[in-house]
């Protein structure tokens, strides 16, 4: 995850004296504004954005690293003022936009204005600050939250590990039930009271609600954003189903009827993840025989080479240096939360951070040697690498093309940890490296991840653009969240959820206000990064074998299209490392289609669906 302080935190805190006039009772000038003014108003905020928006960083950065009442009081203070700021200057970008003859610069300058706020707040007195108390609140209740295994407590980090290696049905659904209940259920209340909040902001933008300000965020139209999410889904639908097929069977196979059904939904707290999202920590249960041994496990190779965290992150760094960028700076290793400290509460859910939009990189992880912890250390290594590459833009433009490029971005690369990468940094021996017989144990064990991944990846802001618009009410919660879960992924509840319950608030995203459907997006365009990098390589060989690891001109060409921020529309950015101006599912089929073959062979007989 990226901390996005364009569009939350710094955003609204540079916008202080930009939007003050107003709210001191200064006389706003009078009549229609020129594009002089407009011109004049976006240099005015950018430049206090650049300014004031190291102030909100650092705090955000204290009360995640040093959960206290304290720091939540602070947090909560400040986010509650610089959103007050943010609506306010939202609301100026909106009157500058009718100025005419406005440069296509400024134009796109005010829309990134109007439109960058997440959770925005209305103009009433108090709103903002009850807001940010409240989102504070429940950030909180999530970082500090716990579970229970066996009886005995288990902080977030802990029990997510476990839920990955604990094959006790048992055991399972007490760890899922538990967290659910202590996190999810005490955010019910405050979260009714976010969303009136935040849609009432919303309208006072010009919004419908909350959740069409969301999706107005990618260079197209709301409506055209939710079609195009559908759009793709169906794209990609036929191979999780085979997936979804193939992985009920081995759990029936494994605990039996009374646990997990051969046919119908899959239990959630079988899964090996305790939201469900992703099943690569059960592939031990679904390894196909005679091919199911990939020769190695990375968390393994890494304790046999005595890795620890730090020596995992220069792992990380060591990819991106092979592409030709400079290395990490000397703060990164200064400043970075890297395991998680003995002595304070911390949010572990792993993040990246530009402190100061410049140089001032970080990120913040409650790091495992493990396979997960490598692959998400690439993951994040992305969001500072692209950070860096932007940051001479002009600060509206410093971020991603679209939010889905910049998760997709170390999505990509973290598919380039194949065998033939682990033999060259020195992981894998040569002679272990898993010959081709082993290739639908190796796709198998990426759909696990990837492909599980989709379907939930799509839900999170189905779930809560209905909540915004309305068409999921306060009374039905829990039963419509449920009701996407079946209908997208298949999956069920180990145990019976009232609307007591409140179990998407058991997600960090949906207690933090993080909008979701950027991962989603970004399982889709990391393939399509990834088939274009191979191409540029010249890669001749099966798509999932590739690595392009030390390719220096793959490098500089995808170094190219992320120092353009956001300063042009996705498709243009898109176009410039892919030569494609549409977001597209194909190269994801491409890329498993040996396994889609082969799990449509292993399925038949199967009563498929659920």
């Amino acid at each position: 995850m990226k901390m996005r302080f364009v569009s939350t935190l710094a955003l609204a805190a540079g916008l202080s004296l930009a939007a003050s006039a107003t709210a001191q009772g200064e006389a706003r000038p009078s009549g229609a504004p020129t594009a002089a003014e407009a011109d004049a108003f976006v240099a005015r905020t950018s430049k206090e954005l650049a300014d004031l928006g190291v102030y909100a960083a650092r705090i955000a950065w204290i009360n995640n690293t040093y959960i206290t009442d304290d720091t939540d009081a602070v947090n909560a203070r400040v986010g509650g003022e610089l959103t007050e700021l943010q609506v306010r200057a939202a609301k100026e970008a909106a009157r500058y936009a009718t100025a005419k003859g406005l440069s296509a610069d400024t134009r796109r300058q005010l829309d990134l204005l109007r439109n960058g706020i997440t959770l925005p707040a209305p103009a009433t007195a108090g709103a903002a600050q009850e807001l940010n108390e409240r989102v504070t609140r429940l950030s909180s209740i999530y970082g500090k939250g716990k579970g229970m295994v066996g009886g005995q407590p288990i902080n977030g980090s802990d029990i997510e590990a476990k839920m990955g290696t604990d094959r006790n049905p048992a055991e399972l659904k007490e760890m899922w039930k538990s967290w659910h209940d202590n996190v999810g259920k005490p955010m019910r209340g405050d979260y009714m009271q976010i969303v009136q909040i935040t849609n009432k902001g919303a309208r006072e933008l010009g919004f419908a609600d909350a959740g069409a300000m969301w999706r107005s965020g990618y260079d197209m139209p709301p409506e055209a954003f939710a079609k195009l999410m559908d759009r793709l889904w169906v794209q990609v639908r036929p191979l999780y189903e085979q997936l979804h097929c193939y992985t009920r069977a081995k759990l029936n196979e494994k605990y039996g009827e009374a646990v997990q059904p051969a046919t119908g939904p899959i239990r959630a707290d079988l899964l090996g993840n305790m939201w469900a999202q992703e099943w690569g920590n059960i592939y031990d249960i679904v390894a196909p025989a005679g091919a199911g041994d990939l020769g190695y496990d990375i968390g393994q190779l890494l304790e046999a080479k005595g890795y620890d965290p730090v020596r995992m992150v220069k792992a990380g760094e060591g990819f991106y240096s092979s592409l030709g960028f400079a290395p990490l700076p000397a703060s990164f290793w200064e400043h970075s939360q890297i395991v998680k400290p003995r002595d304070r509460e911390v949010v572990c859910h792993a993040s990246a951070w530009d402190v100061d939009n410049k140089d001032d990189l970080r990120i913040k992880m409650c790091t495992k040697v493990n396979s997960d912890d490598f692959v998400t250390i690439h993951h994040e290594l992305g969001h500072n690498y692209y950070q860096r590459a932007y940051n001479r833009q002009p600060f509206l433009y410093m971020n991603g093309a679209n939010d889905g490029f910049h998760e997709a971005i170390g999505d990509f690369v973290a598919l380039s940890i194949t065998p033939d990468y682990l033999v060259k940094i020195g992981l894998l021996d040569p002679a272990k490296v898993p010959s081709a017989d082993k290739d639908i144990g190796l796709l198998l064990r990426q759909a696990m991840d990837k492909v599980a991944f989709l379907p939930f990846g799509l839900l999170m802001d189905k779930w809560r653009w209905g909540v915004f618009d309305g068409s999921i009410k306060p009374g039905v919660y829990s039963a419509a969240w449920d009701s996407l879960r079946l209908q997208y992924q298949g999956v069920t509840p180990p145990v019976e959820r009232s609307e007591q319950d409140f179990d998407p608030g058991a997600k960090y995203h949906i207690a933090a206000g993080v909008p979701y459907a950027r991962y989603f997006l970004a399982r889709i365009l990391q393939f399509q990064f990834y088939q274009a990098a191979c191409a540029q390589a010249g890669w001749t060989g099966p798509l999932h074998r590739c690595s392009f690891y030390g390719d220096k001109a793959v490098g500089e060409k995808l170094n190219a299209m992320l120092a353009m921020g956001q300063s042009r529309p996705w498709p243009d950015a898109l176009q410039a490392f892919t030569g494609k101006r549409e977001i597209d599912g194909t190269a994801m089929i491409a890329y498993f289609q040996p396994l889609l073959d082969w799990l449509r062979t292993q399925n038949k007989g199967r009563q498929c669906g659920w």
